[in-house]
Parts: C-alpha cells; sequence; structure tokens
C-alpha cells in the first residue's frame, strides 16, 4: 500500500478520534516490519504536515484538530519509545535544548523532530512550548548548549523566535550555541531561516538529524562551520540500500 493511501487512513483516524483505528493502522505497518524511524518519517510526517495545513486553512473543525493531535501525540509518543529502545548510534557529543511554539502542532512536530535527535544520539532536553522567552534565554546562558533548537509551524510564534535570537546575538551571549530552527513557517517562507539569522535550518525531520550529524562531524575539525543547507531526506529506498 502507498504512503499516500495509508496516510490518508491514518488521517481520517485520527480526525475521527478512532483510536482502535489509528492504533490497528499503525500496528499492521509494525507487523509488516516498518521501522520506527520510518514510520515517523515516512508515515506519520506527512499526515501531520496534512492536519497542520487544513488547520492553518480553517479546512477542518476545532473538534477533529483536537481529536487528532491529541490521539497522534499518543502514537508519536509510543513509537518513539520503539525507537530509542532500540537505536544503538553512537554518542553525537552535542548537547541540544529544544523549545518550540505554543499550538499543539508545533509541539507534536516538534516532538518527532527531538525524539529522532535523540535516538541518533544526541543530549537532548525538550521544553515544549508556552516557556517565557526570559526563561529560555537564562537556561541557555546558564547550561551553555552546543545547540538550541526552535520549532515553528505557526506564524504567530515567529516573532517570538525572531526576538530570541536578536538578543542572544546583541548581548553575545553564549557565542559557541549553534542557533537551529526547524518546522512549517519555514518551510513556507524561503530564505527566512538565514534572514533571522539561524545558522542551520532544514524541512523534514529527518533532514535535520542528517544535517546536525553532519554539521557535528564538521565541528569536530578545527576552525570549521556550517550554515544552513538545503539536502533531500533520503527516501526508504535510499535508506535501505
Amino acid at each position: 500500500m502507498s504512503v499516500h493511501v495509508l496516510s490518508e487512513r491514518l488521517f481520517e483516524a485520527l480526525i475521527e478520534g478512532n483510536r482502535s483505528q489509528a492504533r490497528s493502522i499503525v500496528n499492521e505497518q509494525l507487523s509488516e516490519g516498518v521501522t520506527p524511524e520510518l514510520m515517523l518519517t515516512d508515515l506519520f510526517w506527512p499526515t501531520y504536515e496534512m492536519i497542520d495545513k487544513l488547520h492553518r486553512e480553517d479546512q477542518i473543525s476545532a473538534l477533529a484538530y483536537n481529536l487528532s493531535t491529541r490521539l497522534f501525540r499518543v502514537l508519536v509518543d509510543q513509537t518513539s519509545r520503539a525507537l530509542i529502545a532500540s537505536s544503538n548510534a553512537d554518542p553525537v557529543n552535542r548537547s541540544v535544548f529544544a523549545c518550540c511554539g505554543t499550538c499543539e502542532g508545533s509541539e507534536l512536530g516538534a516532538q518527532m523532530a527531538v525524539d529522532l535527535l535523540e535516538a541518533a544520539g544526541f543530549g537532548v532536553r525538550f521544553a515544549g512550548g508556552g516557556v517565557p522567552l526570559d526563561e529560555v534565554r537564562q537556561t541557555v546562558q546558564e547550561s551553555k548548549p552546543d545547540v538550541l533548537l526552535m520549532f515553528c509551524s505557526n506564524p504567530a510564534d515567529l516573532p517570538d523566535i525572531r526576538v530570541m535570537i536578536d538578543s542572544l546575538h546583541e548581548i553575545g551571549a553564549c557565542p559557541n550555541t549553534q542557533i537551529v530552527v526547524g518546522g512549517g513557517v519555514f518551510n513556507r517562507a524561503e530564505g527566512l531561516a538565514e534572514e533571522i539569522g539561524a545558522d542551520l535550518w532544514a524541512s523534514h525531520p529527518l533532514e535535520l538529524v542528517d544535517a546536525m550529524i553532519d554539521d557535528a562531524e564538521i565541528r569536530a575539525t578545527p576552525a570549521q562551520r556550517t550554515v544552513g543547507r538545503t539536502r533531500k531526506a533520503p527516501t526508504p529506498a535510499a535508506k535501505a540500500a
């Protein structure tokens, strides 16, 4: 069955709040040998993007959105536990402090991204959304993470991200902390991530993981630094090759 058809089936189950049907689709795929990573990147992510897009365009009701995102969070939690439990990745030796916009969609997308990063060997702390800017800034200054990751799917959250980046640059706080951004708002506005001063960005969570791993390897070589790049996430067939 094609990914598109599976995504449509899962979408229908989610917006109806049909928990048994949604779990059945996931279990079906796991029984066919689909890995937790591919479940997240090839099935969950396009379904999440579909829900997010329809919600932004007011094409699904608030009830359908709430039913879908709450149920989706359960599926992501279960799949991510299996992903991390089965991971044998070597530690990347890079600490990540992640936060996101306040809407449920931003948290859901960010969760998939940080779970993939953790499974890839990064040390991750995820604060979610709704944390005051001054608390995020204080945490970054005190803990000095290697990476500050900010995830945003809602344009309304973008001004806070811009203010955060500007303030960190203006006061020269944590000059060695890399600023990474991701999420739908950056996909929909080409050049936005670079414009607001991000060091690295990506349009897909698997692409983000690959870019951050590559960047960590480059940073292990003295006097080298990377900035954002455009990379296409590998297809399932390419990953299997």
